[in-house]
């Protein structure tokens, strides 16, 4: 989903569920925000070490491994629902009414397949390295220091689970939609006009002003 969204909340359950999984969404945001920070720290100490004192932090390519899920899949779900991710508005963007509604149930219903299929998949990948009899609890690990690799796999299914969540809530709101004839549902990703983006700007900047 292309440029600024805006999602709108009320009463209703499907907004009081919105809001919920929403606060694990931003939890999970903020896990893969310092996950990204943590992996920078790392770098400064790993080249401090290698310039200042000709040694490198042991196993950090191992630590980029094991970082680079929550990084690039742990906050999906949250852009999911704030209509972050890439799509082409320029068709979606000139309809209206249910006919919008009734394309963006189908498009977020193809998004619903595919989660599912990468859930079962990400999972069987995290099965095949998860072992309670093994050391570490793990049947691999990382080249370097020998780090175990489940966690890192087990994110995958967990992020993908979130989403499908997401999804779900997405579907339940377009459809809701369209049955009704609402032109601005709860808990769906509305983008926003020009206009409307630079007044929710300015207030913001005022916000911080006051």
């Amino acid at each position: 989903m292309a440029g600024q969204s805006a999602v709108l909340s009320d009463d209703s359950l499907i907004s009081q569920l919105d809001q919920k999984l929403e606060r694990i969404e931003s939890v999970m945001a903020f896990v893969s925000g310092l996950g990204a920070f943590c992996l920078m720290v790392l770098a400064v100490v790993s080249v401090s070490g290698r310039n200042m004192f000709n040694k490198p932090l042991p196993g950090y390519v191992d630590w980029i491994e094991l970082a680079m899920p929550f990084i690039a899949i742990f906050g999906i779900a949250y852009v999911q629902r704030s209509g972050g991710h890439i799509r082409m508005d320029i068709l979606v963007g000139r309809i209206k009414g249910r006919a919008l509604w009734a394309a963006e149930f189908i498009t977020t219903f193809g998004i619903l397949i595919l989660m599912l299929a990468l859930i079962w998949g990400s999972w069987a990948h995290f099965d095949r390295s998860f072992d309670f009899g093994k050391p570490n609890w793990s049947r691999d690990s990382s080249i370097d220091i020998g780090l175990p690799i489940w966690p890192a796999k087990l994110v995958v299914p967990v992020a993908f689970s979130v989403m499908g969540l997401r999804v779900l809530i997405q579907l339940w709101g377009y459809a809701r939609a369209f049955v009704l004839g609402l032109e601005r549902p709860v808990a769906v990703p509305l983008v926003q006009s020009v206009a409307e983006q630079a007044a929710e700007e300015a207030a913001h900047i005022s916000g911080h002003d006051e």
